[in-house]
Order: structure tokens, then C-alpha cells, then sequence
């Protein structure tokens, strides 16, 4: 299945002529010799450009692909607009199923008639995705709009196929490649499968939005659409119907006076308080999930849809990342490889001169051009990549944060280019940092935990008396194991004895005769 889904790749890739994508680098000589030699494929889309053949090649490859296109697309400021105003299109225009179709999987779903509980389903979707598609309606019992989201049929099969290729290359990676565990590649491929079947339910999906609603239940930065649950499935969800202009529509929001500087800003400050005061972050904000409401143009706030990739970090790993934001905004790299030390991103037996060294040959370029013109994704990537370096192994929810990062900072600086994450995101940071780490605050969770300690330390004679009684059995026990190897030992060598006898017995009487 694996050979059979890279020749599709291949055959595709020939068909649209996207061989010119490829370096001009030695390295990539043998896949054009190769594509060069499938004579036989017959070029689709000739005469257009090469930014929409690029499209139409990964929406022919299915989901897994379009996804790519969709992280692609959000880089204008390293794509050339041909290209990205192509990718754009897989945001929330793939070719969608019929919609009779898309009818009767609600109606197989809710187990009744469509107009059960919707009036005017409009079988024309209004928006088309990889894995989904949205159709409006009205609610029956209380008339509010609302958007129904339905699967695609049959979609496992296809993610299965590319996922099934995916872990077949992470696997000659990790063989071919020296040092190649340390990579990690197949588990950043499980957490990718993991990540997309995630899309593929639903009900999760409706848990995931709204959680993150009551996150920002009244907030200035970010709103998040109410889910009607009770008609959510694991294949269909029913969630408000929000009305913005697409965050990708730059002209629309400037006609309307929309306070850009604001907006881009406020997206960097809506990610950090996911990531570090809720713990809890969209992970897939391409511009097709993102809106604006311009109720208040000067005051705008986001619209946050398709909430079905989320990310959460463990506290070390969330204190840990604070601590290297704050050490890279204040240029300190030997707290940055410190940091990388003492989060067990790298061995304790790492040099923290020569870390730190590696990590301010990365970092001091960057810093000689105008703030606003750092790519603060790009340096953590580097980071990342000189951190492996001293054998760094792969993170993955890590690698889901930067993946975050790179689409909030591509969005931020498509919406004004001179956005400057430093003023934004360093002042959070600060503040987060000290009233997470604060004196007080270690005092409060202290204060927090007494009661606890007060139903443990009566226990605790008792406790340290079980601990004293295990720790002899296991002594014991390891005495045992270690006479019975000792035994084990004698045998063996009275068996290798035994068989040097026989075979000198062998040989004496062979001479003898």
C-alpha cells in the first residue's frame, strides 16, 4: 500500500509540473531524474501558474496534503503572492461533496429528518475544507442561525494511506540517517496521525470549543462560537453561526477602518494567554479558521472557528519555554542554554559554553535588523535545530507550539508588516512569569496544600514504618536473585566443563581408532 501510495504522490507531483519547486541541488538530482523518466504521465493544467497547479496537486492528494497548503499559505512574507494567494484557496475551498449527501449524513446521524430540527438547510455549502464541510441552517426551537459541520465520507481511508507512506519515511530516516533516533520521527508522525484523526470526531472537536469559550467568555481579543452539543456527533456539529470578514480579506478590513496595528497585536496576545494562562491552545489558526468582528472597527476582536487540533504543555515544559522566551528577548544565552539543560531538552552533560556559543551565533544576526522585522518563529526553528545538534530529542508538543507560532506570526505580519513581538509579547511574559513564580504565590499553594498535609503527617510514622518494612523485603529478595544467579553461574560453567570433557573424549577415542 505504502509503494503504491508514493507512486500516486509521484505521478501527481509529474502531472502538474511541479518539479520546478524543486532546489537547484545535487541533492535533489535523483527525484528529478526520476519524475523526468515517468514519461508517461500526462501534464494537467499546462497553462497555469505555478502557484495554482501547486494547489490543485495537493487537493488532489487529499487532507493530509491540503493541511500542508494551508500552513504554507499563512507565510506571505516568505512566499512570493502568486503562490500564496494559490494555497489560500485550500482554506476553505476544496471541491465539496453534494450536498444531498451531506444531508443524508445528518439525518443518518441525528436519526431524523432534517427538518426535525432545522428549517432552511441550504444544501450549498458555505464553506469546504479537507476533512469537512459547513452548510447553514435555522434552529427549529429557538430560530437562531447556525452552521452545520459535516465529514467528509469515506476520509479515514484516505489519511490512512498517507499516514501509513509518512511512518514508512520516518522509519528509513531513523535507520538511514546517522544519529537518526534522536530525530524522533516516528513519534512526531504518531502525534501527527493523532492530531488528524482528532479532526475526525466531532464531538470532540465541540468539547474543544467550548472549553476555549469559557476561556474567553467576555473577552476583548477573542470569541469563540456556542456549540449545540446535544446535536453534535461524532461525523456532525452544530455551532453558531458567526458573521466577520475572513482575516485573509486585508482590503475588506482596511475599507472598514479596522485598527490593524491593534488586530495584529491582540493575535500575539491571544496566543500567549492560551499557551501560558490557559495551558490550553487552538492549534490549526490557518486564515480559514480566523474572523474578525468589526462591531467596533478600532476595537476588533477575533472569531476563532474549527477548534478540533488543541495543544497543552506540562508545567515544566510551560515554565521552562517562558524562561526561554524571556532569556531570547533579553538576549541572555547563557540562561537560554541553561534553560535547554535544566529542561532535559538536551543531556545534563551538555557544555554550556559551547551551547550557549552555538545559540548567540544564531540569535546575534537576527538582532542587527529592526525588530519588526524578526522572524520570532524562524529563530526558535534555528534554535530548535542547533539545540539537536548537542543531541536534542524532537519534542512534539513542542513542535505543535512552533507550528502555532509560525501561523500567528505569519497572520500578525500580513496584517501590519511592522509588527514587533518583543513590545507585544514580552511584557505578558513578565507579568505571567512573576505572578506564576511569585513568593506570594508559592506561599498561596503552599496555604492551598495544608489540608492536605494535615491528613498526611499523622500518616506519616506509619508510611515511613511500610517503607522501612519494603525496603528490607526487597533487599531480601535481591539477595535471593543475586545467590540464584551465582548458581546459575556454577551451572553454566560445570555445563561448558562437562562439554570440554566429552569433546577431548571424542577426540582421544578418534585417535585411538
Amino acid at each position: 500500500m505504502t509503494f503504491f501510495r508514493l507512486f500516486k504522490i509521484l505521478t501527481v507531483f509529474r502531472a502538474y509540473q511541479l518539479n520546478e519547486l524543486l532546489p537547484k541541488h545535487r541533492s535533489s538530482k535523483w527525484l528529478r531524474t526520476l519524475l523526468f523518466c515517468m514519461f508517461w504521465v500526462r501534464a494537467k493544467a499546462k497553462h497555469q501558474e505555478i502557484g495554482e497547479r501547486l494547489q490543485l496537486a495537493l487537493q488532489e492528494l487529499g487532507p493530509v496534503w491540503v493541511k500542508i497548503g494551508q500552513m504554507i499559505s499563512t507565510r506571505r512574507d516568505i512566499l512570493p503572492k502568486h503562490i500564496a494567494d494559490a494555497l489560500a484557496k485550500l482554506q476553505d475551498q476544496v471541491n465539496p461533496i453534494d450536498g444531498k449527501i451531506a444531508k443524508q449524513i445528518i439525518e443518518s446521524a441525528l436519526e431524523q429528518p432534517i427538518d426535525y430540527y432545522f428549517a432552511d438547510f441550504d444544501e450549498k455549502p458555505i464553506a469546504s475544507a479537507s476533512i469537512a464541510q459547513v452548510h447553514k441552517a435555522i434552529l427549529k426551537r429557538s430560530q437562531a442561525e447556525v452552521v452545520i459541520k459535516v465529514l467528509r465520507p469515506n476520509i479515514l481511508h484516505v489519511i490512512q494511506a498517507d499516514i501509513s507512506l509518512m511512518y514508512w519515511m520516518a522509519k528509513q530516516l531513523t535507520k538511514r540517517i546517522e544519529s537518526g533516533e534522536k530525530l524522533r520521527a516516528v513519534e512526531i508522525v504518531h502525534d501527527y496521525e493523532m492530531t488528524l484523526l482528532k479532526e475526525l470526531d466531532l464531538q470532540k472537536e465541540a468539547y474543544n470549543t467550548a472549553r476555549l469559550r469559557d476561556n474567553f467568555i467576555n473577552s476583548d481579543i477573542l470569541y469563540i462560537p456556542y456549540v449545540y452539543q446535544d446535536l453534535c456527533r461524532k461525523n456532525v456539529m452544530v455551532e453558531e453561526r458567526i458573521k466577520g470578514i475572513p482575516i485573509a480579506d486585508i482590503d475588506q478590513l482596511k475599507q472598514n477602518n479596522v485598527d490593524m496595528k491593534l488586530l495584529a497585536e491582540r493575535g500575539v496576545q491571544a496566543f500567549f494567554t492560551q499557551v501560558f494562562r490557559d495551558n490550553f491552545f487552538h492549534a490549526d489558526m490557518h486564515p480559514g479558521n480566523i474572523f474578525v468582528d468589526i462591531t467596533e472597527p478600532q476595537n476588533p476582536r477575533y472569531i476563532g472557528i474549527d477548534c478540533a487540533i488543541v495543544g497543552i504543555l506540562s508545567a515544566d515544559d510551560q515554565r521552562y519555554l517562558a524562561e526561554n522566551f524571556l532569556a531570547f528577548f533579553n538576549r541572555d544565552y547563557r540562561k537560554i542554554a541553561e534553560t535547554y539543560i535544566a529542561s532535559g531538552w538536551v543531556p545534563a552533560t551538555t557544555d554550556v559554553i559551547a551551547l550557549e556559543m552555538a545559540m548567540r551565533n544564531v540569535c546575534e544576526p537576527a538582532f542587527s535588523k529592526p525588530l519588526s522585522e524578526i522572524s520570532f518563529s524562524q529563530i526558535l526553528l534555528q534554535l530548535f535545530q542547533v539545540a539537536r545538534q548537542f543531541d536534542m530529542d524532537i519534542q512534539p508538543q513542542l513542535t505543535l507550539l512552533e507550528k502555532t507560532l509560525f501561523y500567528i506570526e505569519g497572520l500578525g505580519r500580513q496584517l501590519y508588516p511592522e509588527l514587533d513581538l518583543w513590545q507585544t509579547a514580552k511584557p505578558f511574559l513578565e507579568k505571567w512569569y512573576r505572578d506564576k513564580y511569585s513568593a506570594k504565590k508559592i506561599l498561596q499553594q503552599a496555604w492551598e496544600s495544608l489540608p492536605q498535609w494535615r491528613v498526611m503527617l499523622p500518616q506519616l510514622p506509619e508510611k515511613l514504618n511500610d517503607y522501612e518494612r519494603i525496603s528490607k523485603q526487597m533487599n531480601v529478595q535481591l539477595q535471593q536473585i543475586n545467590q540464584e544467579l551465582q548458581r546459575s553461574k556454577k551451572r553454566e560453567r560445570n555445563l561448558y566443563t562437562a562439554i570440554a570433557l566429552f569433546c577431548a573424549l571424542c577426540i582421544i577415542i578418534l585417535i585411538v581408532h
